[in-house]
């Protein structure tokens, strides 16, 4: 039976990431964190906030989970999938739009410190780290 695509979309949970990078001495590099439960390598990301945009809310995110500041673009570089596997729920597919975040201000303390670990890598290690294919596209893209 072929799947019915407008089903897939509605149940589809929208999220927002950032995408935290600077200029480093041999090029762009990207910072990553641990996603807490699985302690796998991720962008900052999270749910849409009501009374933010979009950007902002990435923005949001990056503060809490990487302790970084920085200029935001407003329209999102590109999107993901993927399939998020919850405790005591279903599985649920997730779309993600990623802002790009030039980090201008790095806490060294921060909400979601004792939760996760973040690391500055070359676009090519970030590529290598994150698992999502489309993640991986999206920063190979970026700091190409």
């Amino acid at each position: 039976m072929a799947e019915d695509p407008t089903r897939t979309e509605r149940s589809e949970r929208r999220q927002v990431a950032a995408l935290p990078w600077r200029r480093g001495p041999d090029g762009v590099e990207i910072l990553l964190v641990t996603s807490r439960e699985t302690r796998r390598w991720v962008t900052p990301k999270g749910g849409r906030m009501a009374g933010k945009t979009d950007a902002e809310a990435a923005a949001q995110e990056a503060l809490e989970e990487a302790g970084v500041e920085g200029d935001v673009v407003d329209q999102p570089f590109g999107t993901f999938r993927y399939l998020k596997v919850l405790k005591r729920r279903a599985p649920r597919w997730c779309v993600v739009a990623v802002f790009p975040l030039e980090v201008t201000c790095e806490h060294e303390d921060w909400k979601e410190k004792a939760e996760r670990t973040r690391e500055w890598v070359s676009g090519a290690e970030a590529e290598r780290r994150v698992d999502e294919p489309e993640l991986k596209a999206l920063i190979a893209a970026f700091a190409a």
